[in-house]
């Protein structure tokens, strides 16, 4: 047990001295082989808060980390397909993933993209894959997602130090709520100008044969 906490002491001080590159390396693991809940969050919060003016540099490399392990957890949903939902997620969690894909689509990835730990996002990304969701639309909505989340994290740490890891442990609800309320508005807002720009389409002139 001791030793086991030593090496993963080691682990995190190692990425803390990496900088930019350790939050590749933790976004990639977290978001594809071994699920880290609130481990990017933390490691930024500290690299933003040690050098304030590079919080964009922070928040833009946690983000890239993530969505490059969300890639890697999509291709293996697409190859494992079916089989690789059983092996990962119950029979219910498949169906109510599923029904969500259904309804909202490029908000099934985006909402959970934005959510704070210690709220899944593997079983969204890996359903992704195995439903065939258009890579394009799973990229913009993944990338998105956490460019606002690690954006505002780092943002926030900048601003309050580290003292922002106790205000998200203090109002985990509070935070919840706000999240789901901002990504449902920004959700709706997209549909609403996806849907007017396929009707401006609908509504356009045919060119006239030359």
């Amino acid at each position: 047990m001791q030793l086991n906490f030593i090496l993963l002491w080691e682990i995190w001080r190692t990425l803390r001295r990496l900088g930019g590159l350790g939050l590749i390396l933790m976004g990639l693991v977290d978001s594809s082989v071994i699920p880290t809940p609130g481990g990017q969050d933390a490691l930024t919060i500290m690299l933003a808060a040690g050098e304030k003016d590079w919080w964009p540099y922070y928040g833009l490399m946690a983000a890239l980390g993530s969505v490059l392990g969300g890639y890697v957890t999509y291709r293996l949903g697409r190859k494992g397909g079916e089989e690789a939902l059983e092996q990962r997620l119950s029979k219910r969690k498949r169906e109510r993933v599923k029904r969500i894909f259904e309804k909202w689509g490029f908000g099934a990835v985006f909402v959970p993209a934005i959510m704070p730990p210690p709220v899944p996002i593997s079983p969204f990304l890996l359903s992704a894959g195995a439903m065939d969701y258009p890579i394009k639309k799973y990229l913009l909505a993944l990338s998105a997602g956490r460019v606002l989340r690690f954006g505002l994290v780092a943002y926030f740490a900048s601003i309050y130090g580290r003292r922002v890891l106790r205000f998200f442990a203090d109002n985990y609800m509070t935070v919840i709520v706000v999240t789901v309320s901002l990504a449902v508005i920004g959700v709706v807002v997209f549909l609403a100008y996806r849907a007017r720009r396929k009707k401006a389409e609908d509504h356009s002139p045919s060119p006239s044969p030359g």
